[in-house]
């Protein structure tokens, strides 16, 4: 049977089971992934790159050599944009504002402010590095709160490619490992303490998991506070991707039709902007779940089965984008983007530990 009779079988069956063969694709793809990870761990004892991470090089390489008909298209399109936006607000339980007040009002701000300024000043060194505005924006917000999550959800508000987030996600996950291998030598070089560099760490290191790598070596004191320290960096993902949404309506307006790795959704006409882009309903999600979870409505036995089940869903997703990949598009911006992403990170860092010092943090 010819692809074009395939296609026109495929026509003919409900929308659902034309989901099944894309989205089959991209569980195998996930499989392939955490079993990479396993070796990993075999290997070497924890795992440097992530599941997520191998899953988007797998479709990248899959893409490489086969393009996808189109009877895999609209699973794939599906579990880049849907699934991806319900791991988002699956993320939300992950937030409690309890353990966030814990560390002090100080602190709090520090971090909004570190924040706030670590994505204007990594925004501008990737336009400065020739970065596009999208590509940009995702480099800024992932350096700048957590990594691939931060990349994932901000993705679709500004209407992001499939390129620019593998790209983004791609470059943040390896500089993320080098930072967890480096970063427990400024312990001794910067003379710093316990408390400090449980900070540190979680002002700059990319992933909660990543977060634990660099500070229990260290000490548990350090673990303790970066683990908390990163969780209110996670808390920010909420208010900028809502912001996000409020000020990308241009970026999202920019082309008529959204390209087939295109996770913001149907775009509105230009000059209009519909409800669902001004706040996506995925951001409320988010939002939802973070309240519910610190008004202590969501039982805690329910918590981690709900992380697994984000990051499994967020895997699928970064493995449908790598299987929306042209690798061509992605090695041009290579040499950019990792200029970018380093150089930003360098600027993470003189700010965090420079607020360590201003706040006095002992």
């Amino acid at each position: 049977m010819s692809a074009q009779n395939i296609a026109q079988a495929q026509s003919t069956l409900p929308a659902s089971a034309r989901l099944l063969p894309g989205i089959g694709l991209c569980i195998f793809v996930t499989a392939l992934s955490y079993l990479l990870q396993v070796i990993e761990i075999d290997l070497v004892g924890r795992p440097w790159l992530e599941a997520l991470v191998f899953a988007i090089l797998l479709g990248v390489v899959i893409r490489s050599i086969w393009t996808p008909p189109s009877v895999w298209r609209a699973g794939i399109e599906f579990s880049a944009k849907t699934l991806l936006e319900i791991a988002v607000v699956l993320l939300g339980a992950s937030v409690s504002a309890r353990a966030v007040l814990a560390i002090g009002p100080e602190l709090i701000a520090g971090i909004a402010v570190v924040v706030v300024v670590a994505i204007a000043t990594s925004y501008v060194i990737s336009r400065a590095c020739g970065l596009p505005q999208r590509m940009a924006i995702l480099v800024a917000c992932g350096n700048s709160i957590c990594g691939n999550s931060a990349i994932a959800a901000v993705a679709p508000v500004i209407g992001a490619n499939g390129e620019d987030i593998a790209s983004s996600i791609a470059f943040t996950a390896v500089l993320g490992v080098i930072v967890v291998l480096v970063l427990p030598l400024f312990v001794p070089l910067l003379q710093m303490s316990l408390t400090q560099y449980g900070v540190m760490a979680g002002l700059t290191v990319y992933a909660v998991p990543q977060v634990l790598a660099a500070t229990l070596p260290i000490g548990a004191l350090s673990n303790q506070v970066g683990t908390v320290v990163k969780l209110v960096r996670v808390l920010m993902l909420g208010p900028v991707v809502l912001l996000m949404s409020l000020l990308a309506s241009k970026l999202r307006d920019e082309t008529g039709e959204p390209a087939r790795e295109v996770t913001a959704g149907d775009r509105s006409k230009p000059g209009k902007l519909a409800l669902h882009q001004l706040v996506p309903w995925f951001i409320v999600g988010f939002l939802v779940v973070a309240g519910v979870r610190s008004a202590g409505l969501i039982p805690t036995a329910v918590l981690h089965p709900t992380a697994v089940v984000a990051n499994l869903l967020t895997t699928v997703s970064m493995a449908a984008l790598g299987l929306g990949v042209d690798i061509r598009v992605v090695a041009k911006a290579g040499p950019r983007v990792t200029g970018a992403v380093t150089l930003s990170l360098i600027v993470l860092g003189v700010i965090s530990f420079g607020l360590i010092h201003l706040i006095g943090v002992a």
